[in-house]
């Protein structure tokens, strides 16, 4: 290869890299994945990737390359997600044990895309320096993450540049988000660390210099002052269990916890109050066979249901509230629940709707089981309780809920998906987030709740999330979070909603801008390909 310096790396380090690149892939990828929260060790995830980005291009062909790219995703992924092995324990359809499979057998999927990555940037840089190197590596690492944000329904959870989201006072280097999105920021993460590494080992030391103290400066740079919305907010965190949620003995002890959280303790002319995914177990819809309000509605009566909801709220309070709605199907005379409908519904003092919004992008073997006709004989189930699956709804749609504003709703795990969380048509006001993140142990919470920050950066619009268990939060369109309420604690946030900016360029652009960076990232591969002597 040319640029001879850029090979130097201190000898028994790189002698090391050299004779177990196997391991030492598999120990980048452990590595990067302590930035994410909860531990937020984003010097080690810069760290990392640079190694990746040295084992990749000094690899012996594109095949070798993408072998280090899928170990190092194998273990990336194996760590970052290990919260969902904690979601097996909270049901009794199948083995806890297979949660502790099922997270390295996703990650031998999920990690298909570094291994592209890789394998692309060395095909296309073979003979090259590593400075040539580093925007090509960018290029498709932004390539990958896109195509894992939708492939098979899509997984992009977590993306790199998560490692690059700040502390709650402060966005970090994410404050670039409105200007690339998430997945080009990952892009760029790639090339700005193996451009630092390439100019450490020629011995650069301003321009390394300069590199690290830029990145350290936009990780420490402090947020921008704050202004103040004007709709009056409740949100509730009543801290309902996993255990105890599908427990029919304690639905009304739950909904009186709900209430008591709830109460005016002020008079408003218009207040919004703000429940969780899975916070209402009864059937609200008027219209379904009186044998499904018998189970689960109080009084099996849902007019009943719905008034004390509006009760609760008082005077002048719109309750967002979680729910399940059914799909009935007249089969031969006999009306039944066909499928079901993960919703949000907004009902008003008077007990009466005043919108709804139902979840469209659901997850796998969570809400649903694919293919259930061939997995479901083989013992496999999903891990919501219950026999009927879920079925999506159309997509991002702005509720209008009058004076209480114009509401975008992503109900759980759709905040996490970049440039799909905003009706195109009409901006909204705020998005809110119920969640119901009991399910998902101590590394899940914090990370949903820093990709809800990801997502207030980019589209400039507070998010506010309520969810069961913690961690719920009020999130401002820097991504600053104002209010939260910590895991496993029974509480309210008091306050007014943020005010929303002016919409970003993602927000305008959406992947269109991913695309752009993309495109830069290869015209500069270009450039500096063609200006370095072979």
């Amino acid at each position: 290869m040319t640029g001879g310096p850029d090979r130097r790396l201190p000898a028994r380090f790189a002698a090391g890299l050299a004779s177990h690149p196997r391991l030492a892939a598999l120990a980048c990828g452990l590595v990067g994945a302590t930035g994410f929260p909860p531990l937020g060790l984003w010097p080690l995830t810069l760290l990392a990737t640079a190694v990746l980005a040295w084992l990749v291009w000094q690899s012996a062909g594109w095949r070798r390359a993408a072998w280090i790219g899928w170990l190092f995703g194998v273990a990336h992924f194996t760590l970052a997600n290990n919260w969902i092995a904690t979601a097996f324990t909270h049901q009794a359809k199948m083995p806890a044990v297979l949660g502790w499979a099922a997270v390295p057998l996703l990650s031998l999927y999920l990690a298909l895309y570094p291994a592209l990555a890789a394998g692309a940037a060395r095909a296309l840089s073979r003979g090259r320096s590593l400075t040539v190197f580093a925007p090509i590596f960018g290029a498709t690492w932004i390539a990958g993450e896109w195509l894992k944000s939708w492939v098979f329904t899509g997984y992009p959870w977590p993306p790199l540049s998560l490692s690059l989201l700040g502390p709650f006072t402060r966005p970090g280097a994410a404050l670039l988000l409105p200007l690339t999105g998430t997945y080009a920021l990952s892009g760029l993460l790639v090339t700005a660390v193996t451009l630092l590494l390439a100019g450490m080992l020629a011995r650069r030391w301003a321009a390394a210099g300069a590199g690290a103290a830029a990145i350290l400066a936009a990780m420490l740079w402090p947020a921008p002052a704050r202004t103040q919305g004007t709709l009056p907010f409740t949100l509730v965190q009543p801290n309902l269990q996993q255990e105890e949620l599908n427990d029919p003995t304690k639905y009304e002890e739950q909904f009186a916890r709900l209430a008591a959280l709830t109460r005016p303790r002020r008079d408003t002319e218009r207040r919004l109050v703000l429940w969780p995914e899975s916070a209402l177990p009864d059937y609200l819809e008027s219209g379904y066979p009186q044998r499904y309000y018998d189970q689960l509605t109080a009084r099996g009566d849902p007019e009943f249901a719905r008034g004390r909801v509006g009760a609760a709220a008082g005077d002048g309070g719109l309750v967002l509230a979680g729910v399940v709605n059914l799909r009935i199907a007249d089969e031969g005379g006999y009306p039944r629940a066909v499928a079901a409908y993960n919703s949000v519904v907004a009902i008003d003092q008077e007990g009466e709707f005043r919108g709804r919004y139902d979840k469209s992008h659901l997850v796998p073997y969570g809400e649903y089981l694919p293919m259930r006709g061939l997995l479901g004989p083989l013992g496999m189930a999903r891990l919501v309780a219950g026999t009927l699956d879920f079925i999506p709804g159309p997509g991002p749609r702005t509720v209008n809920l009058g004076p209480w504003g114009q509401a975008g709703i992503q109900i759980c795990y759709e905040i996490v998906f970049s440039g799909q969380v905003v009706d195109p048509a009409v901006r909204p006001d705020y998005i809110f987030n119920p969640s119901n993140d009991g399910w998902f142990g101590a590394w899940g919470p914090p990370q949903h709740l820093a990709q809800a920050r990801m997502r207030a950066i980019e589209e400039g619009l507070p998010v506010l999330r309520s969810t069961t268990t913690g961690i719920s939060a009020v999130v401002d369109a820097h991504g600053v979070v104002r209010a939260s309420i910590e895991r496993d604690r029974a509480d309210r946030i008091d306050g007014v909603v943020p005010p929303a900016l002016a919409p970003t360029p993602f927000a305008r652009m959406g992947h269109g801008l991913t695309l752009m960076w993309g495109l830069i990232l290869v015209a500069a591969w270009l450039v500096v390909r063609r200006r370095e002597p072979r």
